[in-house]
């Protein structure tokens, strides 16, 4: 790897599988685990490991199909199911025996609920985390715009994107490079890291494994629009709706606390994703929309809100912080206001 942080260690360890891991702090501290998203690794969490606060142990795993984690395959079936039973081995393999706190970006807000499903946890931290009902082609509720999900998962990927990962592109020359796609969507309009720090993550998301059992999957053709359903294998399906699920998180018992995150300018998860075929439909970007009451724009941000109100409402405690004009990753563009929340949050449940 590059030259880490101060007070950064890498290791592997093996668990369920070959994890390979970021970690700072007292090896006694309060467990506490930055899982990441989609397209990313672990060291998208490094910023925030010097100066943390003493007590804590912090981690922050490459999850399968990303970064240098063994690449096993990813059963789309079971939603992010994979990812879950890989962190709860990962934390047993660390020989952790006592309940952490958790911490799910993106894609990884479904699998930290899982794992809270599975064990106990000390909190959960959503952070801009996908749609409880999953990612691209639900109403309001949840319920799917067509039977097989049509509108979701890999299918939708976008080729030339997909052909640039594979290849290694780092350039800037294409706004479907990783590194123009990246500060298109991960940040707040105009955040741009430093240049030798940029370049560090963008070798991170080209560490990707490109295939259909990692990202972006497995497709299927659909008589419905936009003619392409979900599979059963890779990254893109396992978020589709037809699979990915934490809109029972209010059933938990016990409840841990619950922090959500949300940039304000997210593009990625929103009302009205840039990146979904509802949003992208109705700006005729993708042809043959068949309009708002068929295939509407997912509510993504209002049924976080309406999980995380129901979280509440059955006695759960669940605190909501959105950071003005942020983007997907307010832990990177806000990052001094994000980690001074976060790490209160995780005071305030020691209390």
């Amino acid at each position: 790897m590059d030259h880490l942080m101060p007070g950064v260690r890498a290791a592997e360890v093996d668990g369920r599988i070959r994890t390979h891991y970021l970690e700072s702090g007292p090896a006694d501290g309060e467990p506490v685990v930055f899982v990441h998203g989609n397209l990313s690794t672990g060291r998208f969490f490094e910023h925030l490991m010097p100066g943390a606060p003493e007590r804590w142990r912090l981690l922050a795993p490459d999850m399968r199909g990303f970064g240098r984690t063994e690449p096993a395959p990813i059963d789309a079936t079971r939603g992010l199911g994979d990812w879950a039973d890989d962190l709860v081995g990962f934390l047993d393999a660390l020989g952790v025996d006592r309940p952490a706190h958790l911490v799910g970006w993106s894609t990884a807000g479904a699998a930290i609920a899982l794992v809270a499903r599975a064990r106990p946890v000390a909190s959960l931290t959503f952070l801009d985390p996908v749609s409880p009902y999953g990612f691209g082609g639900t109403f309001r509720d949840g319920s799917p715009c067509w039977p097989d999900v049509a509108g979701s998962g890999a299918g939708v990927a976008n080729p030339e994107f997909v052909r640039r990962l594979r290849e290694g592109d780092r350039g800037d020359d294409s706004p479907l490079s990783p590194r123009n796609v990246m500060n298109a969507t991960y940040w707040a309009a105009g955040h741009r890291e430093p240049r030798e720090r940029e370049d560090v993550l963008v070798d991170e998301i080209l560490l990707t494994t490109i295939s259909d059992d990692g990202y972006p999957g497995d497709a299927l053709p659909s008589e419905n629009w936009p003619g392409a359903a979900p599979g059963t294998r890779g990254l893109l399906n396992a978020l589709s709706p037809k699979y990915c699920d934490w809109s029972w998180l209010p059933t938990l018992d016990p409840k841990p606390p619950v922090l959500w995150t949300h940039g304000s300018a997210d593009v990625v998860v929103a009302d009205g994703s840039a990146l979904e075929l509802g949003t992208l439909g109705a700006a005729g970007t993708v042809p043959g929309w068949p309009g708002p009451d068929v295939f509407p724009p997912q509510p993504m941000v209002a049924q976080i809100r309406d999980v995380l109100e129901a979280y509440r409402a059955a006695g759960g405690r669940a605190e909501i912080e959105f950071f003005t004009g942020s983007g997907h990753g307010p832990h990177v563009d806000a990052a001094d206001r994000w980690s001074a929340t976060f790490f209160a949050f995780l005071e305030s449940t020691m209390r």
